[in-house]
């Protein structure tokens, strides 16, 4: 029997977790690759050890008493804990494995299409993409290197700093050409709010650039607009502008192969210069991988 501080034995702590999820000493085993009687040994065991009840034997099944409850918790939050650092590390102590996250925005409209590049030249490293629209809400272990429009001194997620990808970036009005097939063509600013659609994003993350201050700050004349069509995901917007949904604020950098390809075209010809940069986002504190390192040099030495 342990004593004092020594802990119940790892086998008794999977037996008892399993079945405290389950309800059940029958799943538990099947879960565990164990007998029922088995599963039940391991529960007696650990009981006797705590020397308390941690389940009530009912002639229907089982139900955790208070004890069991609460111990029930503090195994489950322990073991996913352990669990999570595991990957983490095995993760990391892979030094030509490469994580990372980025809004979905970013990740389909323009890191997807420069991946083959990279990893055409790095045929070695893996990579694993991670999609989180808001930055802010990154679990610093679960990825390498980010890549997100920066705003500095507004918008700076903590425990990162910033390299700006592209040397330069504007914000335009952009659209499909289906949607000025079926809508007609945009005369001016003028004629945008009072005759389109304007796409609004509702997403507070983006609330630095929204259609009232891309107005403003180029000096055109802003009301209202007669139309919107809303979401909370820029993404959702971007495809929707594809589709011929209505006309957005896109990024000129992000989306430089959809307009050169024309699947978006300018709906007007002003350009707002973006107080947003796409940037790298490095993890501080952090020693850098060898894909870490071979990543950031090709991501800005050649799309500066």
């Amino acid at each position: 029997m342990p004593k004092g501080n020594d802990l119940p034995p790892m086998s008794c702590l999977h037996a008892f977790e399993a079945t405290a999820r389950h309800g059940s000493f029958t799943q538990a085993g099947s879960e565990l690759n164990l007998t029922q009687s088995a599963v039940s040994r391991q529960i007696r065991r650990l009981e006797e050890d705590l020397g308390r009840p941690l389940f009530e034997r009912h002639h229907d099944g089982l139900s955790l008493t208070p004890a069991g409850r609460h111990y029930a918790m503090v195994i489950q939050r322990i073991l996913r804990e352990l669990s999570d650092e595991t990957a983490s590390l095995r993760r990391r102590g892979n030094d030509r494995q490469l994580t990372l996250a980025a809004s979905p925005t970013v990740a389909s409209t323009w890191l997807a299409r420069q991946l083959p590049h990279f990893q055409h030249a790095h045929p070695d490293i893996e990579i694993r993409i991670l999609t989180v629209e808001d930055p802010n809400r990154l679990d610093l272990a679960e990825f390498d290197l980010g890549i997100y429009y920066h705003v500095p001194d507004e918008v700076d997620p903590p425990g990162l700093t910033a390299e700006a990808i592209f040397d330069q970036e504007s914000v335009s009005a952009v659209c499909s050409p289906i949607y000025l097939e079926r809508h007609g063509g945009i005369r001016d600013a003028s004629d945008l709010l009072q005759r389109h659609t304007l796409m609004v994003v509702e997403d507070h993350f983006h609330d630095w650039l929204t259609w009232e201050t891309w107005y403003r700050s180029l000096e055109l004349a802003w009301q209202p607009p007669a139309s919107t069509f809303r979401a909370n995901s820029y993404q959702l917007l971007m495809n929707a502008t594809m589709a011929g949904q209505g006309v957005t604020l896109g990024w000129t950098r992000l989306l430089a192969e959809e307009l050169q390809q024309g699947i978006l075209v300018h709906a007007l010809p002003h350009a707002l210069p973006s107080r947003g940069q796409l940037s790298l986002l490095l993890p501080q504190h952090r020693h850098l991988s060898v894909a870490m390192q071979t990543f950031r040099q090709w991501l800005l030495t050649s799309k500066a």
